[in-house]
């Protein structure tokens, strides 16, 4: 297939370069090779290369129709060694001994189809394995690890952030996506009310993204893992919602805690008696503390740490 071929000039300056991927990630297909060896030849030229325009074509590229497509000619091209190394590394390096789907540069370029075409999605689905690289471990029987690849995938992006001019809060919002990637897909049925409450209040208003690149995420060759994947975020999502409702109807902490916290502590009505009740929430969320128990349990949480009437 070559549908790019008949639209796209053979462009050898770094702008053309750039143009030519943004074409191919909107009409698919592929490249005679005289075109792809064009721009190879001025692709150390890229350094150069304002980095928010570099952003600005990386970012249409991967919100296109076809984005598999033109980011595979970006690294045919070795465009992509030159503006994203720390992704380029992942070219060909296997997640799993002998199974050609679990290479991470193909299992990257599907979650990015697979994930909305939004731009804080897309880029988190871009660039959520590079961290990969850095934490491999072979184990025995083709078995591989990859401990804490999102953290060091999030500090390999702050890197890549600052180079190609990342606004302040949108950097911030890839990185946060990057580093909790894994977090939705990790849920079991098991998981207590606490740690559902504690993980939808940790992820606030990056949800509905996190939700969506973790569906993205799952990539398997065989139909009834996505289908278990799937049912999986569902659940999840069910038992935020139910947590949301019991909360709204039944607060964590019983009524009366307090008027208990300034009876035990000889407090008067104050910011301290608020600052308290968020110790006794908080130690909720964390799920060291049980839900909706009778008052003189959150004042005895209090007095274990070190709370009591001389000292409040």
């Amino acid at each position: 297939m070559a549908r790019s071929s008949e639209v796209v000039p053979v462009g050898a300056t770094p702008a053309g370069v750039f143009d030519i991927a943004c074409r191919v990630a909107e009409s698919g297909g592929s490249l005679p090779t005289e075109i792809t060896e064009a721009a190879r030849a001025v692709a150390g030229e890229l350094g150069s290369f304002p980095p928010d325009e570099v952003r600005g074509a990386l970012e249409r590229i991967i919100t296109s129709p076809h984005a598999d497509d033109g980011l595979q000619w970006l690294h045919e091209a070795g465009v992509l060694e030159q503006v994203v190394p720390e992704l380029d590394a992942t070219v060909n390096f296997s997640q799993e001994a002998g199974r050609r789907h679990k290479d991470v540069w193909e299992h990257t370029k599907q979650v990015v189809m697979q994930s909305p075409a939004q731009p804080v999605v897309r880029w988190a689905a871009l660039l959520h394995d590079i961290g990969k690289v850095d934490t491999r471990v072979m184990l025995s029987e083709g078995k591989v690890t990859f401990h804490r690849h999102a953290e060091v995938g999030a500090r390999l992006f702050e890197t890549l952030a600052r180079r190609l001019g990342f606004p302040r809060a949108e950097r911030k919002r890839i990185r946060f996506l990057i580093v909790n990637h894994l977090r939705a897909n990790a849920y079991e049925p098991e998981w207590t009310d606490a740690a559902v409450r504690r993980f939808d209040h940790e992820m606030g208003d990056a949800l509905p993204e996190l939700v969506e690149l973790s569906r993205a995420d799952v990539t398997s060759a065989r139909p009834g893992r996505r289908q278990e994947a799937a049912r999986n975020i569902e659940a999840l999502l069910q038992r935020i919602a139910a947590v949301r409702e019991l909360d709204a109807r039944v607060p964590p902490l019983p009524p009366g805690v307090g008027n208990a916290i300034m009876e035990a502590f000889a407090l008067p009505p104050s910011r301290r008696v608020g600052e308290l009740r968020k110790v006794c929430e908080d130690a909720i969320e964390r799920g060291d503390l049980l839900e909706r128990q009778p008052v003189e349990y959150y004042v005895d949480f209090l007095r274990r740490q070190g709370i009591s009437v001389d000292k409040p």
